[in-house]
């Protein structure tokens, strides 16, 4: 399976031109499967501790307006997060989209960090703390948005449940880069699957810096790809024979 990830600007303007080279990107390599950052389609509204119901609509509005655009990146399946009005609640929902079969929630956001430049749980709640793989394709994957990455029992659960692809939609500072990627390894290696992760960049603003490096990284923490500002998409053909495998070694065996 042909995967992409990505690192994709805060700023609306600079937004617009690199969807449009993710797109170009997307089709030139055939990706079967594109992971977008967290929440990607609006500033990141949570460096107020104050929640602002205007701002919030407007975040959710923008993302109902850009999901019209998936099929630019179709035929791969495209994972992502986005801000949603569910039941009287407002959560942060992965969703996978598939150009046969539209739209389907995937997982709500169940931990919620609450402190400077990520006001989350002030903005919107928790989910129902379902962590249920999600069939795409021809692969089992979980959803783990941002903060859940260093949840590693729910990594854990997944490679027992088969998942070979976790995916980390993720808006994360520049100046935390090493502890996210060393997060996405042990979250491979304890799972025994593929962590594909996306995050915002470029947003220079103070409390938070976005430090964009998207990663795929294989079953045993080898770091496959990572983006840079100079190289914003990455794709690579991952096998999913390689997760079945690796499932049956050390360490997961154990567990």
């Amino acid at each position: 399976m042909k995967v992409t990830v990505c690192e994709l600007n805060d700023n609306p303007d600079d937004f617009a031109h690199e969807w449009e080279q993710l797109a170009a990107h997307v089709k030139t390599r055939s990706s079967q499967l594109v992971l977008l950052p967290e929440m990607p389609f609006c500033t990141w509204f949570a460096l107020n501790p104050v929640f602002e119901p205007n701002v919030w609509q407007s975040a959710v509005t923008a993302h109902e307006v850009w999901m019209e655009r998936f099929s630019e990146l179709a035929p791969a399946i495209v994972l992502g997060s986005r801000p949603v009005n569910r039941d009287e609640q407002r959560l942060n929902e992965g969703f996978v989209w598939e150009q046969q079969g539209g739209y389907r929630a995937a997982h709500h956001k169940y931990y919620l960090p609450d402190e400077q430049g990520f006001w989350e749980a002030s903005w919107y709640s928790r989910g129902e703390g379902s962590f249920t793989p999600m069939q795409c394709g021809g692969a089992k994957i979980g959803f783990q948005i941002c903060t859940e990455l260093w949840s590693m029992e729910h990594a854990r659960l997944y490679g027992r449940e088969g998942v070979s692809i976790i995916v980390t939609p993720r808006a994360t500072g520049k100046a935390t880069l090493d502890k996210w990627l060393a997060g996405g390894r042990a979250a491979a290696i304890v799972s025994g699957a593929f962590s594909l992760s996306s995050n915002r960049a470029g947003f220079e603003g103070q409390p938070v810096h976005f430090g964009g490096q998207g990663w795929i990284v294989g079953p045993d923490g080898e770091v496959l790809g990572l983006t840079s500002r100079e190289q914003p998409f990455i794709t690579v053909e991952i096998d999913l024979d390689v997760s079945a495998r690796a499932k049956q070694t050390y360490p997961r065996y154990v567990f």
